[in-house]
C-alpha cells in the first residue's frame, strides 16, 4: 500500500472560502493513481479525501446519480444521505455497474442511458446488458468500428441530456494515426451534425456548453477557451501552469483540472513541456471567466501527477463516498419510487 503521504495537497485559503460561498463541493478523478478525490471546505482547511477506484476517468451527476468510467466498467453511484454521519450531506454509495472491457472509456454523460467516449473503438457508446457497449455515433472520417484507437476520441458535451459536441485529437483513420499530428491536429466535432466546426487544435479536452458558449481546453497548451462554432475561432481565456485536461463550471467560475505530464510519446513536444518540469502543477485551479484571473489553486503533491476529470457538485457541501465500506454498503437500502405495497 502507498503511504499516505504520497497522498498529499496544498492549497490557497481562498479555494475552501469559495466553495462555502458557492455552496458546492468537487470531484476529482486520477487514473494515474488510482484515486477520486474528494474536495470539501473545512473552515479555513479544504479537506482532500482520496478515495480508491481502479483508474478512475469520466464523471458525471445527474440529480443522486454519479457515474464514474474505470478501467474495465462503467460504475453508477446513488446519493443517500441518510447513509452519512455528522456533517455529511451527500452519501454516495454503489449502486450497479456494466463491464465494457478495457475500450479506454474517456469521458461519461448522463442523459435517458449512460453515454461515454469509448477512445479504443473511436465512438459514442451506451452501456448495454448484451453485450459490451452499444455503438451509437462514429465520426464520419472513422471507417470503421475496430480496437485501434484511430482519432483519440475524448471529450463530451451533453447538452438537453444527449451527445453535443465532441472532441478528438485528430481526423485520422489509422491505428494511433493521432499521435504524430497531436501538436495542431486537434479539432471538436458537432455530434447532431457530423460537421467539424474548429481544427487546429492542441490536444483538446473537455469541451463543455456552458452559458450559451462552447469552452474547450487546449491542453498541450495549458489553456482555457471559447470556440465560436460558426467561424472555429478559438478565444483563448486562461493559461495554467500545468496540461489541462477536467473542466467543470459554477456560475462564472471554471474549475479546471491540471496535470503535470512527463515527456512521453503522449506529451513529448507540446508546448506545455517547454516550462520546466519543476513549475508544471498537479491539481485543480479556479478561474473567474469573466476576467481569466485565478482565484484559488489546490495542487497535488506526491504520488498524483495527472488529473482526467473535475466535476462540480453544487448543492452538496460536504459528501462521501461509501463504496469502499463494505459494512455500510451492507446495510445500506435504496427503495424505489412505487415500492410500497399496502
Amino acid at each position: 500500500m502507498q503511504d499516505a503521504d504520497a497522498f498529499r495537497s496544498v492549497h490557497t485559503a481562498s479555494l475552501p472560502a469559495l466553495l462555502h460561498d458557492l455552496g458546492a463541493s468537487v470531484l476529482v478523478s486520477t487514473y494515474q493513481a488510482g484515486r477520486v478525490v474528494v474536495l470539501r471546505g473545512d473552515g479555513e482547511l479544504l479537506g482532500t479525501h482520496f478515495k480508491p477506484f481502479p483508474k478512475p476517468m469520466g464523471m458525471a451527476v445527474q440529480g443522486a446519480r454519479l457515474v464514474i468510467g474505470t478501467e474495465v466498467e462503467v460504475r453508477e453511484l446513488h446519493d443517500v444521505p441518510a447513509a452519512g454521519e455528522g456533517r455529511v450531506d451527500a452519501c454516495f454509495m454503489p449502486m450497479r455497474s456494466w463491464v465494457t472491457g478495457n475500450v479506454q472509456i474517456h469521458e461519461v454523460g448522463i442523459g435517458a442511458t449512460i453515454w461515454f467516449v469509448n477512445t479504443r473503438f473511436s465512438c459514442l457508446a451506451t452501456v448495454s446488458s448484451e453485450g459490451s457497449f452499444m455503438p451509437r455515433w462514429m465520426p464520419r472520417f472513422v471507417s470503421a468500428l475496430a480496437p485501434e484507437d484511430r482519432c483519440h476520441l475524448n471529450g463530451l458535451a451533453m447538452a438537453g441530456g444527449a451527445p453535443y459536441y465532441v472532441t478528438a485529437l485528430a481526423e485520422t483513420d489509422t491505428a494511433h494515426g493521432w499521435r504524430p499530428l497531436k501538436r495542431h491536429g486537434g479539432v471538436i466535432i458537432d455530434v447532431r451534425s457530423g460537421e467539424t466546426v474548429a481544427r487546429g487544435l492542441c490536444m483538446p479536452h473537455a469541451p463543455r456548453w456552458h452559458d450559451g458558449k462552447l469552452w474547450v481546453l487546449q491542453s498541450g497548451l495549458g489553456a482555457l477557451g471559447v470556440v465560436d462554432t460558426r467561424s472555429g475561432a478559438y478565444d483563448e481565456v486562461a493559461r495554467f501552469p500545468g496540461f489541462t485536461r477536467g473542466l467543470d463550471f459554477i456560475g462564472p467560475y471554471a474549475f479546471v483540472g491540471l496535470s503535470q505530464v512527463r515527456e512521453s510519446v503522449h506529451f513529448g513536444e507540446l508546448p506545455i513541456t517547454e516550462l520546466p518540469l519543476e513549475q508544471r502543477a498537479c491539481g485543480v485551479w479556479v478561474v473567474d471567466t469573466r476576467s481569466g484571473e485565478t482565484v484559488g489553486w489546490v495542487r497535488f503533491e506526491g504520488a498524483v501527477q495527472e488529473v482526467f476529470s473535475v466535476l462540480a457538485l453544487p448543492g452538496r457541501c460536504f459528501p462521501e463516498m461509501g463504496h469502499d465500506a463494505p459494512e455500510l454498503v451492507a446495510r445500506t437500502f435504496v427503495m424505489p419510487q412505487g415500492s410500497d405495497l399496502r
